[in-house]
Order: C-alpha cells, then sequence, then structure tokens
C-alpha cells in the first residue's frame, strides 16, 4: 500500500510540474465595463501589505496584462501603453511561487521561462529586501529592450523609464478599478534577474508592481 502511495504521489507531482513548466494561455481579455477612470484615480495607492492565501485569478491577470500593455488595436498592433516611436520595448514578465512567464501580447498568453519561486530577486538584493513583495501572489517585471531602439543614443534608457512608467501607471489604475493592491517599485536584483532570465546588458529591469489582494 505504501509502495502504491507513492507512485501514486509521484505521478500527481510529475503531472503538476508538467503543467506549470509550460505556456499557458490566458481567457481572453475582458475589454468592456469596470470603474470610471475618475474614480479609479481617485481610489488609486500604494499598498504594502498583501493577503498571501488569495491568487489573482487567470480571468483577472488576463484583464490586468491587457491593461497593462495589451492590444487595443488588432489593426495595426497598436496597443495600450504608448512607447517612444512606437518602438514597444517593454516587455513584461511575470513572476509566481511556480514560475516566471513573459507575457506573450500578441497571442494573449504566458510563455514559460524558468520554473520556480524567483518572488525574491523582485523584492530586493542581499543588502536589501522589502520581503512583502513575497506575499504577494504575482509580481510583474517590466524590462526595458533598449536593444529595439532603431536610433543609438544616450537618451534611449531614459526614454525607455518613461515607457515602463505609463505600463506601470495602467497596472496601477487597473488594481485601483478591480480591488487589487500594488505598489510600483524601483528595487530588485536586476543583474540576478537578467541572470535568471538569460538576457543580456541591453534588457533593462526598470519598474516592478507586485500584485495582490490587499491583507
Amino acid at each position: 500500500m505504501k509502495k502504491f502511495l507513492t507512485l501514486t504521489i509521484a505521478i500527481i507531482m510529475a503531472i503538476s510540474t508538467t503543467v506549470m513548466a509550460g505556456d499557458i494561455k490566458l481567457p481572453a481579455p475582458q475589454r468592456m465595463g469596470g470603474m470610471a477612470l475618475s474614480e479609479a484615480l481617485d481610489k488609486r495607492k500604494s499598498q504594502r501589505e498583501f493577503d498571501n492565501s488569495r491568487s489573482v485569478s487567470p480571468q483577472l491577470l488576463s484583464n490586468l496584462l491587457w491593461s497593462a500593455a495589451g492590444i487595443n488595436r488588432p489593426e495595426d498592433g497598436k496597443r495600450t501603453n504608448p512607447t517612444a516611436l512606437n518602438t514597444q520595448e517593454i516587455d513584461i514578465y511575470v513572476f509566481t511561487p511556480e514560475g516566471v512567464y513573459l507575457y506573450d501580447f500578441k497571442d494573449n498568453s504566458l510563455k514559460f521561462m524558468v520554473e520556480g519561486d524567483h518572488r525574491a530577486l523582485v523584492a530586493g538584493t542581499k543588502s536589501f529586501s522589502q520581503d512583502y513583495v513575497l506575499d504577494a501572489p504575482v509580481s510583474l517585471v517590466l524590462v526595458a529592450n533598449i536593444g529595439k531602439f532603431e536610433r543609438k543614443n544616450d537618451f534611449n534608457p531614459m526614454m525607455a523609464m518613461a515607457d515602463a512608467g505609463i505600463v506601470s501607471q495602467n497596472i496601477n489604475l487597473f488594481c485601483a478599478a478591480n480591488g487589487l493592491a500594488t505598489v510600483p517599485r524601483a528595487s530588485m536584483d536586476s543583474d540576478g534577474i537578467r541572470a535568471l532570465l538569460n538576457l543580456d546588458e541591453s534588457f533593462l529591469p526598470a519598474l516592478n508592481n507586485p500584485v495582490g489582494y490587499a491583507k
């Protein structure tokens, strides 16, 4: 009996790992309805205490990611977040307890990157860390691909930071309008994130937003 139970548990764990280690197709984002913008602005605030017993549903995550940087004009691929010269250099990496995913805005899906809980890299470094990030079920890390700028100049990182700020504000307003808690942050282990995701120096981890329900 013990051998049977052990085998059963091993099979379940293998199946679970297979599911977690693959790409995830998100539900179609709900693009209509919701709170008025003026009311969302009135409710918007930074929150640093998260209920670690509550997760964010796939539907709500889909709505959040679309609001942050999804396609709102399919005919020409334009997105909810403006970028300098329409470079579209801001990528969103989704850090969860199960793994890290890249938001595919064209397919509205999560592309599997790395298995495991790496939210500590979002929380900070060994010398400075804000552990409340670990209580948020999802952290959205905004990474700027500086190499996508056609004109190479010293202003590109500054423009990328501005573009990332717009995405972060989209996240902040969506959370305010949908009963979620978040806080925009710049602190994180940028070098560790680049190493984890196998990104070179042309990728700039700009900002992050831990997201969940308020404690």
